[in-house]
């Protein structure tokens, strides 16, 4: 692995401030060496540069104003970088000589008196606005960083830094600017993201609960990778998540292999005894691998509830299971549709006649969809498109003889009636597959809609409807015909449900009798979790007071003297309200929170259901923290899926012998750099579907 060139002192360093009488090119070259060569001490003198190259430090100020030359015959001269004095110089003597004639420099002085260069510092935001004017410093150890950053968040390769056209483009924009080879670039990158982790594990020491999402993913060099993801609310009650690990899992893929994965995982990151739920899918060596793991953390310290809520089932995969057996009902259909768009899409002729077929019908669509089979979704997409072209497809077949999967009139009309059902479907996977916002408290309502549209559409007219939503609602009472604890406690914690949600869901979802047994399950539920945070809330406020003693005992004298006694036993008292008034109350927040009414919002209205605990967070200071943790927990593995996406770009067929501690590095600093400068994704980006557009 190369580094930079460090004989060349411009490389980490700052330009000078030109004044206002401007000197020859030469003198100017020499100006902007000097300068820069001391200015880079002055950076290494305030702190350590990961991305700079080390050299000796120079104590005196003297080396702003001269540098250090070597004539022809090998003496040693210092040279004033303004008027090319030179003077006598040895490393061990003296530099007060120097300083005077640097004092009374008058070509110094000029420089200084004139015009200075000024940079202005803007923002990764939209807007235009300058948040800073200040001296222009050229740094090249801030470029290697900016463009270690460039290359991870938008995942190019390393030798984009040797780029013609880019260095052509530094070259032009600052004249210091030094090429970066892809064996440096390489090495800032691998900085950038031991910084970044460094600063994620000191974040995570402040969370007191922690979520996790994983999956496992296969890349086309057959190499199984396991993404873990983090999700937790920060200090400014925002909901975070953050990929922790990319890294690869050896065959077999065995229950007890995935939890020594994941169990490797949570001890390097020191999560181990702040997890409280991980989120998978329903692949039977998952259910293995969480009930291992589940055993081995409730060894070590108690998981909330008994860790009743520590194996969580991803929602947007029980809803792909339960809607996939409904399409089975009109497999030969979908068929159809698909290997109609395959047909079409295989030639550019092809595509030219079903076009030009499209414009004379004067069709505003403009592109179909394939499918990825596993995903109902996104056989939702191309069955919803193909069905804007139905009337494009038989005159197509009159100007193509070979093309024989042809659906019948009968067979669009029973796309439209199945695209028109699964269109709620759609919604809701569409709502629960966010990271970005608390999805647990959204899906009970949703839930609902389900199960009163399964009802009614199983007592409607149409035979193939009746067998496709008996197939559905037969996997339904499979995964939520008991009640789920985890989407009924969050939705409860939504103040703008309460438990008069519950009340109002749980007859249309479950029978009579279950829905007041599972009423009362869920309030119950609710209190016990609260009492442990009650609890919890007291040991650290006993812990708080035993540490505290010390100081309060060896201050107490002093406190006494000062205030002659007067404010001694009210701040004592203070405090004993500020830690234990809160938790002895003759009503619990808990209780409080459930007597006070639902607010009622818009259905257009954004609201932050965060926000509101963070506003209310003095009036219920242990809910309000129960909250928290219950709100953060994702109801899916997409958080953990999308990152598979980002994973085909990387592992390319043209970077296809990546190590996997590289590529590990390239996915996880993407996603916390991503986050850092506040970077999305585009929505296609992770949407898995093969567009076809329309000539």
């Amino acid at each position: 692995m190369s580094t930079p060139n460090t004989s060349s002192a411009q490389e980490s360093c700052t330009s000078p401030v030109v004044g206002g009488v401007q000197p020859s090119a030469n003198d100017t070259n020499e100006t902007f060496q000097s300068k820069a060569m001391v200015e880079l001490d002055n950076i290494q003198d305030e702190g350590d540069n990961p991305y700079a190259p080390k050299k000796r430090k120079r104590t005196s100020p003297v080396w702003i104003d001269f540098k250090e030359i070597i004539l022809s015959d090998g003496l040693i001269k210092a040279e004033c970088i303004h008027c090319k004095h030179r003077m006598t110089y040895t490393k061990s003597g003296p530099t007060s000589h120097l300083l005077r004639h640097s004092r009374s420099c008058i070509r110094k002085r000029m420089n200084e008196k004139g015009q200075k260069n000024i940079s202005i510092s803007t923002t990764m935001s939209e807007s235009e606005s300058v948040n800073a004017v200040q001296n222009f410093r050229y740094d090249q150890a801030k470029i290697r960083e900016i463009v270690s950053h460039m290359i991870i968040v938008h995942e190019l390769p390393f030798v984009f830094a040797e780029y013609e056209l880019f260095n052509l483009l530094m070259k032009n924009s600052s004249p210091h600017y030094q090429k970066i080879s892809r064996a440096t670039a390489k090495k800032d990158c691998i900085t950038s993201y031991e910084i970044e982790k460094k600063k994620l594990v000191a974040e995570l020491k402040d969370i007191n609960r922690v979520s996790v999402t994983t999956d496992l993913w296969r890349s086309d060099q057959k190499i199984s990778y396991m993404v873990v993801t983090c999700h937790y609310v920060d200090s400014s009650w925002n909901l975070q998540k953050r990929n922790l690990n990319f890294c690869d899992v050896p065959p077999p893929h065995t229950g007890i292999v995935v939890c020594d994965v994941l169990n490797k995982c949570l001890v390097e990151w020191g999560i181990e005894n702040k997890v409280w739920t991980i989120t998978v899918d329903n692949a039977t060596y998952n259910d293995v691998a969480i009930r291992m793991l589940k055993e081995n953390l409730s060894y070590k310290n108690n998981l909330p509830l008994g860790g009743k809520l520590f194996h969580v089932r991803c929602c947007a995969h029980i809803l792909n299971l339960l809607v996939q057996d409904g399409l089975s009902e009109i497999q030969n259909i979908i068929s159809n549709v698909r290997e109609s768009v395959k047909h079409i899409s295989a030639s550019e002729f092809r595509l030219n006649i079903f076009s030009e077929i499209a414009k004379q019908l004067q069709l505003s669509s403009k592109k179909l969809v394939m499918d990825c089979c596993t995903r109902w979704n996104a056989t939702y997409c191309m069955l919803s498109t193909a069905l804007e072209f139905k009337d494009v497809f038989p005159r197509y077949q009159q100007r193509d003889p070979t093309y024989n999967t042809l659906p019948s009139e009968e067979d669009w009309e029973k796309v439209r009636v199945v695209c028109s059902f699964l269109q709620e479907f759609n919604e809701v996977t569409h709502i629960i597959s966010g990271s970005e916002y608390p999805t647990s408290n959204l899906f009970l309502p949703e839930l609902y809609n389900i199960k009163r549209l399964l009802n009614n559409t199983s007592m409607g007219e149409g035979s193939f409807m009746k067998d496709m939503v008996n197939k559905m609602k037969t996997k339904f009472d499979k995964y939520w015909g008991h009640c789920n604890l985890l989407i009924s406690m969050a939705a409860v914690l939504d103040p703008r449900n309460k438990m008069k949600l519950i009340e109002w869901c749980f007859p249309e979802i479950y029978s009579e009798v279950d829905a007041i047994e599972n009423i009362v399950t869920v309030r119950e539920t609710l209190r016990l979790l609260y009492r442990e945070y009650v609890d919890a809330h007291k040991n650290n406020v006993a812990e708080k007071d035993v540490s505290g003693d010390a100081q309060k005992e060896s201050s107490s004298v002093s406190s006494i003297v000062s205030a002659k006694g007067k404010g001694k036993v009210r701040t004592a008292f203070a405090n004993y309200i500020k830690n234990v008034d809160s938790v002895e109350q003759v009503k619990s927040e808990l209780e409080v929170y459930f007597e006070e009414g639902v607010i009622l919002c818009e259905e257009d209205d954004e609201f932050d259901t965060l926000s509101w605990w963070k506003m209310n967070n003095l009036k219920f200071r242990i809910l309000s923290k129960m909250a928290c943790d219950v709100l953060s927990i994702p109801i899916t593995s997409v958080a953990s899926e999308s990152a598979f996406s980002a994973g085909g770009r990387v592992i390319d067929s043209y970077r296809a012998n990546l190590g996997v501690d590289t590529v590990q590095m390239l996915l996880c600093a993407e996603d916390w750099l991503r986050a850092r400068y506040q970077v999305k994704r585009k929505e296609n980006e992770n949407s898995g579907l093969k567009e076809i557009h329309l000539n």
